[in-house]
């Protein structure tokens, strides 16, 4: 069977999407190969667990001095090379890459074969990545998040698919929000490298409610490593009920019981939020080249589902303030909680592997009647 090859590696934002298309294309009886890099989660994953994975070279070209600059760009000219190679001898079917550098070898390298496979891409933000912005002139299709993502180059072909989310997510699209009645469950989140600023600000700001809604809170709270025991010792000093972890293993479980999520703007954090329907206070990463994670959190802000706080107000004072507001008022969180699940798109791993099944096709490429 000519493979399926994905492209993907990187931060959990770039890979959890991979990981759920390539568990529906698995479950369809497709041969899956996975092309990554050397600090993608892919090595560990699960999902590809006994199936064919290649090391590609490569580092990201944006943001970097001439001399570092001018390594990455060799280090990606031989990662071509290198993907080449191994596409060549794997005879795939399609290769769709997911964004970021990892996927730039791969798809550039596809691209030098006398008969190449179908190429695509699928985009996680509401701003089209760098990555898939230089590779979106050679792609059959682009699979969008969201319709209106900004700087899609002109004519190229797009598909909005929404964002494939972890089949655990996918599995709760639906379930009922819990209605905030007495014990206040508050989800903190700081992405898959944690937040230092959340460790900073949420404590502090906890620490300022008034003691009735103190005593109420049950907070789980991602912190790095080593933020762990200032921050438990934080809680503790305050009577705060508080789970405290560097990686939480079921993520699923806490945002279903979850009446508040503050969290980065993500895109599979929002687009999580959305499937299951959680009403989420966003804190988007300032600094990022495109404020791509501003432009998340407007996809739950612009619906009514959520709120955003700019990095720069979000202090103890704050966010006491905006606490006290949402906790007073149960009817605005399940309000949001509805609108949010109203948007979420929890089948876009099937819609996107009809995609890539659709283009694989050597017939309908051969017709030109791919979607």
């Amino acid at each position: 069977m000519r493979p399926i090859v994905i492209a993907a590696g990187g931060t959990g934002g770039h890979f959890f999407p991979a990981e759920a298309l390539a568990s529906e294309l698995a479950q369809r009886g497709r041969r899956i190969c996975l092309m990554t890099d050397a600090r993608s989660a892919g090595l560990s994953s699960k999902t590809f667990e006994g199936r064919e994975r290649f090391l590609i070279s490569g580092a990201g070209l944006f943001g970097r001095g001439i001399t570092r600059g001018a390594r990455a760009a060799a280090s990606l000219a031989y990662g071509t090379l290198q993907a080449r190679g191994i596409l060549a001898r794997l005879d795939a079917a399609a290769v769709i890459g997911f964004g970021g550098y990892p996927s730039v070898a791969p798809i550039l390298g596809a691209c030098l074969l006398r008969h190449r496979p179908s190429l695509l891409l699928h985009d996680q933000n509401a701003v089209l990545g760098r990555a898939n912005r230089l590779l979106s002139r050679f792609a059959d299709r682009l699979a969008l998040t969201h319709a209106n993502t900004l700087h899609v180059p002109k004519g190229v072909r797009t598909v909005v698919t929404g964002n494939p989310v972890r089949a655990a997510i996918a599995s709760l699209a639906g379930s009922p929000y819990h209605r905030l009645e007495y014990d206040i469950h508050l989800l903190v989140l700081g992405g898959s490298q944690g937040a230092r600023v959340f460790s900073d600000v949420v404590p502090s700001a906890l620490q300022k409610l008034s003691a009735g809604l103190r005593t109420r809170l049950r907070v789980s709270q991602q912190c790095r490593p080593e933020d762990l025991e200032r921050v438990r010792a934080a809680y503790a000093a305050c009577g705060i009920a508080a789970e405290l972890a560097a990686f939480f293993p079921d993520v699923a479980g806490l945002l279903d019981r979850a009446h508040l999520v503050i969290a980065r703007a993500g895109a599979s954090t929002v687009s999580e939020l959305a499937v299951i329907g959680r009403p989420a206070l966003l804190v988007p990463l300032p600094g990022a080249i495109d404020d791509d994670q501003t432009a998340n959190a407007r996809a739950l802000t612009d619906a009514d589902a959520g709120w955003m706080m700019p990095q720069s107000t979000f202090t103890p004072a704050a966010l006491a303030e905006r606490l006290e507001q949402l906790f007073a008022n149960p009817d605005l969180l399940a309000n949001a909680a509805t609108r949010a699940a109203a948007i979420g798109s929890a089948g876009a791993a099937a819609t996107l592997a009809d995609l890539v099944e659709a283009c694989a096709r050597p017939e309908r490429m051969a017709q030109g009647g791919m979607p």
